[in-house]
């Protein structure tokens, strides 16, 4: 039996042996944050709304998950530094509202850093709900270690009912990858104000589904947004859906990945440049659909190659309130500090 064999053997019978003996199991619960000073801010007529994946701190790196490295560990300094970098850029916009995915809090491939606490301590944020997507006593592959990763919503003021919704698993992989995989979710807050209610979610969607997962993933997300309209309230919904939006017609041209084992390859996401039309058709998109049509290059949000350029657009915000009109922007111009770029818009919180 080869060494993988025996690594194997042993996960199966202590998973067996135990209901849970990596602590990867993830129910509801959702962290609650608060920053060591408070500030005060008055509520405004619109909210500055921004997500971003910021890929855990890791700057650009060469990650062996990226197949242009071998990296897994980070040193604190580079956290740090990396971090430094975020918090800069999100003082620079100033957001109201930050959605966040791939924040570490509790991980060894991040030296450990709570990167939510760091946001929170070094930008004007107040308040974050956290919620996470990849959790383990240990994981025993790849030198990741122990880990606690997952997405984050910041605001200003003070919010209530935060809660976790589950997304489905990978059902494609086997079960000792799916033990010990990503599990999605969607992470909801509300802000109130004057009698008025505004739901704040935020998701990261499966990037590597060989099967109808993320589609129902999708269906998942769209399903619960529609329960809210339905129900009249009001909704900011972001983050990194790992889709491509409609009229993605230069699919061909991507470096979708450089790995070719398997298991890091992207998505075949010519295949699923229409899964987000419901969201087209039903909600306000920060980036208008048509703006997107005319020119998709200025409103790219990923890349894993650091020293190309943004090559495909995987993340989105959209509302059933009212946008400000033209103030969807991508921002592409900080390409060193994370593989996505943010998106940032402005809410009328008057309508």
């Amino acid at each position: 039996m080869n060494k993988f064999g025996k690594i194997y053997l042993v996960l199966l019978i202590l998973l067996f042996a135990a209901c849970d003996p990596f602590a990867t199991k993830i129910g509801d619960e959702v962290s609650l944050y608060e920053s060591i000073e408070q500030k005060e801010f008055a509520f405004p007529d619109t909210l500055k709304v921004m997500t971003w994946n910021i890929k855990f701190g890791g700057g650009r790196i060469d990650f062996f998950f990226d197949c242009h490295g071998e990296r897994v560990i980070m040193e604190e300094s580079e956290v740090l530094e990396n971090m430094s970098a975020v918090a800069e850029k999100i003082r620079e916009v100033n957001p109201d509202i930050l959605m966040i995915q791939e924040a570490d809090v509790n991980a060894k491939r991040s030296a450990f850093v709570d990167q939510v606490q760091y946001l929170l301590d070094n930008t004007d944020f107040n308040f974050a709900a956290y919620a996470s997507q990849w959790k383990a006593k240990h994981i025993p592959s790849d030198g990741i270690g122990k880990m606690d990763s997952g997405n984050a919503i910041l605001s200003k003021w003070k919010f209530t009912d935060a809660k976790r919704i589950t997304l489905p698993l990978i059902k494609s992989q086997n079960f000792i990858v799916r033990y010990f995989y990503l599990k999605r979710n969607i992470l909801g807050i509300k802000l109130e104000h004057e009698g008025k209610t505004l739901h704040l979610l935020t998701t990261h969607a499966s990037a590597y589904a060989k099967d109808d997962t993320k589609k129902k993933q999708l269906d998942i997300i769209k399903s619960h947004i529609d329960s809210l309209k339905q129900n009249g309230e009001r909704f900011i919904f972001g983050g990194d859906f790992n889709s491509l939006p409609p009229y993605s017609k230069q699919t061909s041209q991507f470096d979708d990945s450089a790995c070719t084992d398997g298991d890091f390859e992207a998505d075949n996401y010519a295949e699923e440049t229409d899964w987000m039309i419901p969201f087209y058709e039903d909600y306000n998109p920060a980036i208008l659909l048509e703006d997107y049509k005319n020119d998709n290059s200025k409103h790219f949000t990923h890349t894993t190659d650091k020293n190309g350029y943004w090559n495909r657009k995987l993340d989105f915000l959209f509302t059933n309130g009212a946008f400000i009109p033209n103030s969807g922007t991508t921002l592409q111009q900080w390409m060193q500090v994370s593989d996505h770029a943010p998106i940032i818009v402005e809410f009328n919180t008057k309508q």
